[in-house]
This record gives C-alpha cells, sequence and structure tokens, in this order.
C-alpha cells in the first residue's frame, strides 16, 4: 500500500480516524504518474460573503490535505466573453490554469434557477482548442452549487452539461448545498453536517479519478475523427469565430 502522506490541514468536523488518505498504489501501477495532482478551482460569485468561495475554500483544504496541488481563480476583474482579447490579463491567466490542471471543481451560486454569469464567464473563456493543446479535454471535473434557498440541482445539471461539451471526465458524485448561509460560521468555516460529509466525499472520489484519468488521457481522447481529419481542417473548425 503506498498512500500520499496527508499534510497538516485544519479540518475541524471530519471524524477522527474516517478521513483515509488515497491509496495511489491501487489506482497506478509502478512506473506511473504518482506526482501531486493538479487541481484548479473555479467559483462564481463576487460578493464579500461569497458561499461558492466559502465551499471552494473548504473543498482545497479537503484536496491539499489529499495530496494534491491547487489553485483558486479570481474572476474579478475577468471581462465578458468577446469584450476583450486573449491576452487580457485575466483571461491569460485563466487559461494558462486551465492547461496546467489535471482535474477542476466547479462551483456556481444558483440565481434565477441557473448557474450564474460570472461561473459561465469563465466557462466561455476557456476555448476547446489552444492551437494543438486541448486545455479542457480529458481533465476530470467535479461539480458543486449553493443556494439561497431549499436543495436545488439546476447549476449542478448545467454544468454537467458544460463538462461532457468541454470533453471533461465528470465524476458522478456532486455536492449541493442549500440555504447555504446557514452552513457556514463566521470565520467563513463550513459547518458539521451530512453536507459536509458529501463535499468531503466528492473530493475524494475527484482524487481517486484523476489518479485513474491522467495516465491514460491522450489515449482516451483520441478519436477516429480527428485522425481521419487533416490538422488544418481541425483547426478551422474548433476555431471557428463565436456566433
Amino acid at each position: 500500500m503506498s498512500e500520499v502522506e496527508p499534510i497538516h490541514i485544519d479540518l475541524p468536523n471530519i471524524v477522527e480516524g474516517a478521513l483515509k488518505p488515497i491509496d495511489v498504489a491501487a489506482l497506478v501501477p509502478e512506473g506511473g504518474p504518482r506526482h501531486a495532482p493538479k487541481v484548479l478551482l473555479l467559483y462564481g460569485s463576487l460578493r464579500e460573503r461569497s458561499y461558492s468561495r466559502l465551499l471552494v475554500q473548504e473543498a482545497e483544504r479537503l484536496l491539499r490535505w489529499f495530496g494534491a496541488e491547487t489553485r483558486i481563480f479570481d474572476p474579478s476583474g475577468l471581462p465578458l466573453p468577446d469584450d476583450a482579447e486573449p491576452d487580457h490579463p485575466k483571461v491569460a491567466e485563466l487559461r494558462e490554469l486551465c492547461t496546467w490542471s489535471e482535474a477542476q471543481v466547479w462551483c456556481s451560486p444558483e440565481r434565477h434557477g441557473a448557474m450564474t454569469g460570472i461561473m459561465k464567464s469563465q466557462i466561455d473563456w476557456i476555448p476547446l482548442s489552444l492551437g494543438a493543446v486541448r486545455p479542457s479535454q480529458g481533465k476530470v471535473l467535479a461539480l458543486m452549487q449553493v443556494s439561497g434557498g431549499s436543495q436545488s440541482f439546476n447549476a449542478l445539471n448545467q454544468m454537467r452539461i458544460l463538462g461532457r461539451w468541454m470533453r471533461m471526465v465528470t465524476i458522478p458524485n456532486q455536492s449541493s448545498v442549500p440555504k447555504a448561509f446557514l452552513e457556514f460560521d463566521e470565520d467563513g468555516r463550513m459547518k458539521p453536517s451530512a453536507l459536509y460529509n458529501r463535499v468531503v466525499d466528492v473530493m475524494e472520489e475527484l482524487m481517486k479519478v484523476t489518479y485513474l484519468v491522467r495516465m491514460h488521457d491522450r489515449y482516451l481522447v483520441d478519436r477516429y475523427s480527428e485522425r481521419a481529419e487533416s490538422a488544418a481542417e481541425l483547426s478551422s473548425r474548433v476555431n471557428q469565430r463565436s456566433i
């Protein structure tokens, strides 16, 4: 058994002995990639007390305990899609992080029964292709949402469609936190509950699937249709201007 040695992270709501390190040897054969999974986390609100940001920060603590290398993207200052050039600093930062990542976490509030425009704008700035590089294809994706009211899955369902469209491997488990204003304390930490336990489950599953998928990602996304298509035709098709 080869486990990733957990680092010290403040996780006051974890039941002692119940959280277990990832058994990398059970997922990756000898000689396979065992470096820390690189995880990008996106959230969809700019409020001073943004519950999607607080939930992402809680998820990041868990991922770091499991041994991941993490980055959280701050969407403040990101222009609307097509309202700036791709070399805009915030756009370039987002795209570089997306290319860097091996897995991602998307967390959006539900607003008017849907994901927020802030969340959608981040996804819209991630192209299907950057030259010969597919920045999202084959990467593992975990989804979460927060709601001000009762339990809902509208934002999750929308993001799941987007994850499929971006050719990502979206894990089955997901987290929806209703009445999020009741689930975090004054310090912004998530309170102990079944909802918190689900967040732990989702991050644990994300880590396991990332270890499984990333060593096969090139083969998994190798397609007949693209092998049959010329490089010039492929570039023209995936880089066509937005309608």
